[in-house]
């Protein structure tokens, strides 16, 4: 809902959102800000909730999760059109990112926490086989804080909240100020599945009530967000002691070989620029072009880039819609104009469409960008294509990776042994190799960015499973006690014997090698 204003509700000192839509600007709706009364009032609620969610086995949590994809696919209108009138995104972007992709990421994780979460046996090496066994047991953590963004505001918040609950925790989650019920309406939709009060719970809120819920008696924040802000989580969970995952956004730069297949390259980049209106942490925002192929890529980008039905005026058909924010616009107006003043050439777009209600910023080509540029330096989040030529492959690596950022990146070209190669070079927490940035959209896959894009992952077992406290038990296999007092010459020498017949003997090599 792009266009936010706050301001104290009468007779109050509450503070009130009051929001817009960004497709025509055309008035939404008030929401009250939560306190930080509210905030501790959430976490102390979803501190008793956990003490019962927590005791639910394994199964009794999966099916609570089944029930609401359930009621997400029945809801999956109103889930879309609350996203739509905040964020101005397209139909079919807010369903396949913010419903589909959802009831993916449940089928999965319900799948795989049977098995990520049961108590496993563990093998013990060496001597102590012979009189030790070990179990590991996955505990939730207890209360878990989720601070999510404006791009995705149902899936983002969603995520989390999916591994956090099926893994015993209990959820205390913050949406943007810009996209309140679109995260919001999770906390509905958890009511309608049954689950019990205080398990799942979402808080409209600003600045303000996420420091708020950082700072309070949570056991791990998961934040998504940028840099600056998420520097300042990081402080909070450290002075706590507490675990904390980051995803900071990126500037993810695609490389096209002189062997790659133009036209799939050419929509690959114009879609992975300019999906979600550009407003996607995966999205491509630095693109680097062997010269061979430079013209030909360019031309072909400029004509997908033309091609773009904008606006909600094209139903069904709309490809590109509005700019979730006003202040998101001002940043993309900023980064384009100033590489326009460094000798950049707009080759299709290249400035607001002033014709129009809401906020709309077409598909734009730029090359000849100067690469010390804030459209290359910085993260743009908008629907912006930089396209430079590179000499060759090492060039093209070279410039990737000088970058600050390092959450994904794409390559392209016929030879797939070349791309993986190229792959394993870039210095990120991903990589696509003639596909676009789609890594988040795979559960199985481990999600997290390198460099300032963040810290930690979500998704795959290494997400799950960062949700738990790893518990070893350790038994004895017999009576009695294999090592301990007391202490003397005899039992030292005999130690010794024991790690030569281990280490030097054949037959011990052949057990312990």
């Amino acid at each position: 809902m792009a266009i936010v204003t706050q301001h104290t509700a009468e007779g109050s000192t509450q503070s009130v959102l009051r929001l817009h839509n960004p497709a025509d600007q055309s008035f939404l709706y008030e929401l009250p800000v939560a306190t930080p009364a509210d905030v501790e009032q959430a976490v102390a609620k979803a501190r008793e909730a956990q003490k019962n969610w927590g005791a639910l086995t394994v199964d009794n949590r999966v099916s609570y999760l089944l029930r609401l994809r359930d009621v997400i696919m029945e809801s999956r209108d109103e889930i879309v059109q609350t996203v739509i009138g905040e964020t101005g995104k397209p139909l079919q972007d807010a369903f396949v990112f913010e419903v589909l992709a959802v009831c993916d990421f449940i089928t999965f994780y319900t799948k795989q926490a049977r098995k990520l979460l049961k108590t496993k046996r563990r093998k013990v090496p060496g001597l102590l086989k012979f009189t030790k066994k070990v179990e590991v047991v996955y505990k939730p953590l207890g209360v878990v804080g989720v601070i999510s963004p404006w791009n995705g505001p149902f899936v983002l918040t969603a995520n989390p909240v999916i591994q956090a609950l099926l893994a015993g925790n209990t959820v205390v989650a913050k949406g943007s100020e810009i996209t309140p019920r679109s995260a919001g309406i999770l906390q509905d939709l958890c009511e309608r599945a049954g689950f019990p009060e205080g398990v799942c719970q979402v808080l409209v809120g600003d600045g303000m009530t996420g420091a708020a819920l950082t700072s309070a008696d949570v056991d791990k924040i998961c934040f998504t967000g940028s840099v600056a802000t998420g520097k300042k989580v990081a402080t909070n969970c450290i002075e706590k002691l507490i675990p904390y995952t980051l995803e900071l956004g990126g500037k993810d730069a695609m490389i096209v070989c002189a062997d790659a297949d133009l036209d799939d390259a050419a929509h690959g980049a114009v879609w992975g620029s300019c999906v979600n209106t550009g407003h996607y942490c995966c999205g491509t925002e630095r693109i680097y072009v062997e010269a061979a192929i430079y013209d030909a890529f360019v031309s072909k980008c400029v004509a997908l880039a033309k091609s773009l039905n904008q606006g909600q005026k094209h139903g069904f058909k709309e490809d590109l819609g509005a700019v979730f924010w006003d202040r998101q616009m001002t940043i993309i107006e900023s980064h384009v104009a100033d590489a326009i003043e460094r000798g950049a050439v707009a080759n299709t777009g290249g400035q607001r469409l002033s014709d129009r209600d809401g906020l709309y910023f077409p598909a734009t080509v730029m090359t000849n960008v100067d690469e010390s540029s804030d459209l290359i330096q910085k993260e743009t989040f908008g629907p912006i294509l930089p396209i430079i030529k590179v000499a060759n492959i090492e060039e093209a690596i070279a410039k990737a990776n000088d970058s600050c950022y390092g959450l994904h990146g794409n390559v392209w070209t016929k030879d797939i042994q070349k791309g993986r190669n190229i792959a394993a070079r870039m210095e990120t927490g991903s990589v696509s190799v003639n596909d676009i940035s789609m890594i988040f959209g795979v559960p199985s896959a481990p999600f997290g960015g390198v460099k300032e894009s963040g810290f930690g992952h979500s998704g795959g077992d290494e997400g799950l499973r960062s949700f738990c406290h790893a518990q070893p038990i350790l038994f004895g296999r017999y009576g009695g006690h294999d090592v301990g007092y007391p202490y003397d010459e005899k039992s030292y020498k005999r130690l010794n014997k024991v790690l030569d017949f281990t280490y030097k003997n054949p037959v011990g090599k052949f057990f312990f090698g």
